[in-house]
């Protein structure tokens, strides 16, 4: 149940009626605003019409004063996430076309795997950078330790404490219901 749907009828109708002027007024202020940093419609499009389907499902929606300022941060957030799933996909590419062609996984097993690595990637996201880049060096990649410290410029000690804490959060994500 969304939020307008359990609200009753009249403060449903006065929410509806400040959603619909909010859209009126700012979706193209905020699509332009997205056009002019991604240089793509279709994506603005896509991220504005996002970020207003979450203010939609906002309770706060009432109370804020600057409607702006809200639709400019949960439009950032939907940007890089659109971002970094690109970046994924695009490594995961790179990685397809150094293999050799008879070794190339099939369509179903590179749309498994980019779902495993947007999985991998969503339950790594709280992590510090380096703990992030230090776990993904380690379990993907094959890195060792001494050679991801290098790259990394900390301690080896420091290197394991990053795949530990990477770990922790995969087995944490596992074990959820």
């Amino acid at each position: 149940m969304t939020v307008s749907q359990s609200l009753p009828d009249t403060e449903r109708a006065v929410r509806d009626r400040l959603l619909a002027r909010l859209y009126a007024q700012d979706h193209p202020w905020l699509l332009g605003r997205l056009y002019d940093r991604l240089r793509n419609r279709e994506d603005a499009e896509d991220i504005a019409g996002e970020a207003f389907s979450q203010l939609v499902g906002s309770p706060l929606l009432e109370r804020v004063n600057e409607p702006r300022a809200l639709l400019t941060t949960v439009a950032k957030r939907i940007m890089w996430k659109l971002w970094r799933r690109r970046e994924l996909e695009a490594a995961w590419l790179e990685s397809l076309r150094c293999q050799a062609i008879g070794h190339a996984p099939s369509a179903q097993e590179q749309m498994e795997i980019m779902q495993a690595l947007q999985c991998i990637d969503a339950i790594l996201q709280d992590l510090p950078h380096k703990a992030r880049v230090a776990f993904i060096y380690s379990q993907v990649d094959g890195m060792r330790h001494a050679v991801i410290a290098a790259e990394l410029q900390v301690s080896v000690s420091t290197v394991r404490h990053y795949i530990a804490q990477g770990m922790r959060r995969c087995v944490a994500a596992q074990v959820r219901p």
